[in-house]
């Protein structure tokens, strides 16, 4: 262990064996891609259909352009950024990097992405549950609860949050990351954050180094299928997560998709309008429910309704054709159901299929 002296608040939380790698070096971290390539065991003919695309050749590990244009949208410095097959990669890296099994905790405030707490009991850390509190008007985190956990290698935060749609402040952030500056890192999901009126909190990380934001293209920007997240960090962080990626995670064609989908923002716009608008005309239809027991819209694509049975109105939606999400086996959300945000025709069959169940059959 290196002496007080020659401290870092954010290498001396790596593990060690990660520290001490020697990392891998693909074909095309070690050299371009131009001229004759016969460095990396690939086919030199590409294959039918290929139009231009270049399939036969292993794809650039953090593509040059792409990385540009996310950090350009995302306003943060390049050497921030971390292209990563969706935000799972992101989370499984740093929970790898950062957490040795049985020793390093990682704190998760359920109801929450489920991600978070299996990837660190892959991993063999220990999870700390600190949950959070359902007020009677919305989920807010449970601050003491928080600082009783700690300390912890990770505290995952989600705003935001999935399934609830609650938001964390700036200043609540802020203060965790002063709390446990030379213990461990905060992160902080921002999947959610485009459809909410919040800015990122990436620009926090130049006060607070042990600060990580987690991005994603797969929800405002339709890419689920695509896989393209970025974790956004101190670069620090940056150098030792690339340690341990993938040679090669993002497959050319996902990459082509998330630069076409950054290279105008006017899509975007359209199509978050038009869920702000079909999402108005579902609370306002839930409103009407009598079976419909509470109701967080949140501040995400999707709300989190409670009725007196989720298990018998998923199975209904089911028969109907209508795909929900039961979330009974979080805390605190038994019998309650979340319903992401569709297209106007997707509402108009949903409300219809609510409406029509409350006839012949009350939820309530």
């Amino acid at each position: 262990m290196a002496n007080e002296s020659m401290s870092d608040p954010i290498l001396d939380l790596a593990r060690p064996e990660v520290l001490a790698l020697q990392p891998y070096a693909s074909a095309r971290a070690l050299a371009d891609s131009a001229g004759i390539l016969l460095n990396a065991n690939e086919s030199p003919w590409a294959p039918d259909g290929d139009e231009g695309q270049q399939l036969n050749r292993y794809p650039d590990p953090q593509p040059p352009e792409l990385r540009r244009r996310l950090a350009e949208r995302y306003d943060v410095p390049e050497a921030r950024l971390l292209i990563t097959r969706g935000s799972d990669e992101g989370i499984d890296l740093l929970i790898r990097a950062f957490c040795r099994a049985d020793q390093d905790p990682v704190i998760v405030c359920p109801p929450c992405f489920g991600m978070y707490a299996l990837s660190a009991r892959i991993q063999g850390a220990p999870v700390k549950a600190v949950p959070l509190i359902d007020d009677g008007a919305q989920w807010r985190l449970d601050e003491d609860g928080l600082r009783a956990a700690l300390p912890a290698r990770l505290v995952f935060l989600c705003s935001p949050n999935n399934p609830t749609g609650n938001e964390i402040s700036s200043a609540t952030v802020e203060s965790l990351c002063r709390s446990i500056l030379g213990q461990g890192l905060v992160v902080v999901d921002e999947a959610y954050i485009e459809f909410s009126e919040a800015e990122s909190m990436s620009r926090l990380i130049d006060r607070h180094p042990n600060l990580v934001i987690l991005r994603t293209l797969s929800k405002a920007y339709a890419l689920a299928g695509c896989r393209l997240g970025s974790l956004i960090a101190d670069t620090r962080v940056i150098g030792l997560l690339r340690r341990i990626i993938a040679p090669y995670p993002l497959p050319t064609p996902s990459v082509r998709a998330g630069l076409t989908a950054l290279a105008g923002p006017d899509r975007l716009e359209r199509q978050l309008s038009e869920l702000a608008e079909q999402k108005k005309r579902l609370v306002a239809g839930l409103e009407r429910l009598p079976g419909i027991q509470r109701l967080w819209p949140g501040q995400a694509n999707f709300v989190l309704i409670r009725v007196a049975d989720a298990e018998a109105l998923i199975a209904r939606a089911a028969e109907a054709g209508i795909r929900l999400r039961n979330q009974s086996a979080q805390p605190g959300l038994d019998n309650c159901v979340r319903i992401t945000i569709g297209s106007a025709e997707e509402t108009t069959r949903l409300l219809d299929f609510l409406e029509s169940t409350h006839a012949q059959e009350p939820v309530q």
